[in-house]
């Protein structure tokens, strides 16, 4: 009996999938990790891998709704995999990426990150004395919408020896970033590339135990000895600190300096060991060509003439750099893709001087900060005059579900942030509770954790409305798409000093514009200009909020 290919878990809400297309037919000869086929759920579609080479076997036919866990093909490795057993014993001498290849027996037993028990299937083809077992380790669930990770970065290389628990990489959603550790101790042999995005479910890793673990270190023991032996003749020679990773690139930075042109010789490599990492390819220019820098010799031949030669090539920088979306940029691009089709999304106005809660702010702030240990922004203001708005006008606060409105008699207020890797939204909960501290501590928390790519997906979701600040970024005026499935978003802008008339006379005010953008499904022109009027007159006396008038 060959190699059962279940169906992987692939999100937690999802239950079944359909075999879209079959990408290798009944009979074929596949290789280990090719695509063999398309599985379809009802939010996304998946590409299904060969865990081992071997010939195909399918037993669901194409079109055909399967639950996770069943089996729709195997995998006779008897011809495929047999003739790689030389060759990877072989390569156990220099080769430290070969040198984890499987057998069929143990991808078999190992299935979707259980251990295989027996470790002479699970070495035989290693080249290895010894039993120990090889955990397979696989993409955990991370979140009921999340059905792929992209791998952002291995922390640990190939090859290298981990402890149980061990961060090893970290892995990156549309929505968050995680971290990854070690199931076993070991030997780590990636089974992903950086900068690869895989399904949940999928086999990202193997950790070989027992006498995997002791290989690595008897393969580094003749270096660690001449070093002891002889520390002054390795200075010399330049070998002390060099491995095979010195000046190898990853799978991400060798794909960004083959599209530069730049040979990986030519760069420095900041990562473990030398490797090339993908930010060190990101900032690595091409070096100029040897005839470029004897071309200025040449020049002074023709003596009298001037002029420049015809068709003459731009000598400025013309590199162009392509970038991968992020998972996260690209939830981003389908979400607000998806509220301007589907929303009936408008924009209204308003202006507030903000001269009363600037002297407000002058008046106590240190005061406020020397008592609560934080800073008193502009940020606690809004919100509080938002929850405030809010409750007056609940169906700015409401959501729509199916054929339902959904009011809320609470507020949790999404604030947007950007963080290194893009927009996140984290959410403060129950803001209409909190006091002018309270909220400008969760601010700080908030925005700490999304400056560290530490949010949680519960942080991020589940709020009612949203406050967004293009004003620190020196936005004069915008119109704010909305956070869906939320119906309105304010956004705040730059101060600026302006005229304007006060009790007849012109005067010189810090005025900032308010926008306010909403559904116009839920709420009708009256909620919606009454709350930005609302904001603005808890905002222009500030005094209204403390006394809640």
């Amino acid at each position: 009996m060959g190699l059962e290919i279940k169906i992987p878990a692939v999100g937690e809400s999802i239950t079944e999938v359909t075999i879209a297309k079959w990408l290798k037919a009944d009979g074929d000869t596949v290789e280990r990790d090719e695509i063999i086929a398309e599985l379809e759920s009802d939010k996304a579609t998946f590409e299904l891998p060969a865990e081992t080479a071997g010939v195909l076997r399918i037993k669901v036919a194409e079109g055909e709704t399967i639950d996770i866990g069943v089996t729709i093909a195997e995998i006779d490795g008897d011809g495929a995999a047999a003739p790689k057993a030389a060759p990877a014993a072989a390569a156990n001498a220099t080769d430290p990426i070969t040198k984890g290849e499987e057998n069929p027996q143990a991808s078999d037993q190992a299935g979707y990150g259980g251990k295989p028990e027996g470790g002479a299937a699970a070495t035989g083809t290693t080249g290895q004395a010894g039993g120990g077992a090889t955990v397979e380790m696989t993409i955990p669930a991370v979140g009921e919408s999340i059905t792929e990770v992209t791998v952002a970065k291995w922390l640990k290389a190939d090859g290298d020896t981990v402890e149980r628990d061990e961060i090893i990489a970290e892995l990156e959603s549309d929505k968050a970033t995680f971290e990854l550790p070690a199931e076993a101790a070991g030997t780590l042999r990636h089974a992903a590339q950086e900068g690869e995005t895989i399904s949940i479910g999928a086999t990202i890793a193997r950790i070989e135990g027992g006498s995997g673990a002791s290989a690595a270190p008897k393969a580094d023991a003749p270096k660690a000895a001449a070093a002891t032996a002889a520390p002054a003749t390795n200075a010399a020679a330049g070998t002390g600190s060099n491995s095979y990773a010195t000046g190898t690139p990853s799978p991400a930075a060798g794909k960004i300096l083959g599209e530069k042109g730049i040979n990986a010789a030519d760069v420095s490599g900041t990562g473990r060991d030398g490797r090339i990492t993908k930010e060190d390819a990101q900032n690595a220019s091409a070096r100029p060509a040897a005839p470029a820098a004897a071309a200025p010799k040449a020049a002074p031949a023709p003596a009298g003439n001037s002029a420049p030669a015809a068709g003459t090539e731009p000598t400025g920088n013309r590199n162009v750099r392509r970038e991968r979306m992020s998972n996260l940029r690209k939830t981003v691009a389908r979400r607000l893709v998806t509220v301007k089709n589907e929303t009936a999304m408008l924009t209204t106005f308003n202006e507030v001087n903000m001269q009363p809660i600037m002297d407000l702010r002058t008046k106590f702030k240190d005061k406020f900060k020397e008592k609560n240990g934080v800073g008193l922004g502009f940020m606690s203001f809004f919100t509080k005059a938002v929850c405030v708005a809010l409750q007056e006008w609940p169906s700015v606060n409401a959501q729509i579900d199916g054929t339902d409105i959904v009011y809320n008699d609470f507020c949790d207020i999404s604030i947007a942030v950007s963080a290194p890797k893009g927009l996140v939204v984290p959410v403060i909960r129950n803001a209409e509770a909190l006091s002018f501290e309270g909220i400008e501590k969760e601010v700080v928390r908030l925005a700490t954790l999304a400056r560290d790519n530490k949010l949680t997906l519960e942080q991020m979701t589940g709020g009612t409305f949203t406050l967004t600040n293009g004003g620190v970024f020196g936005s004069m005026m915008s119109t704010p798409i909305i956070n869906a499935p939320q119906s309105a978003i304010l956004g705040m802008h730059n101060i600026i000093q302006r005229p304007i008339a006060e009790n007849g006379q012109v005067v010189i005010r810090p005025m900032m514009y308010l926008a306010l953008s909403y559904d116009h499904r839920i709420i009708d022109g009256r909620e919606s200009v009454s709350f930005l009027v609302r904001v603005k007159e808890l905002l222009e006396d500030p005094a209204r909020l403390l006394l809640g008038v």
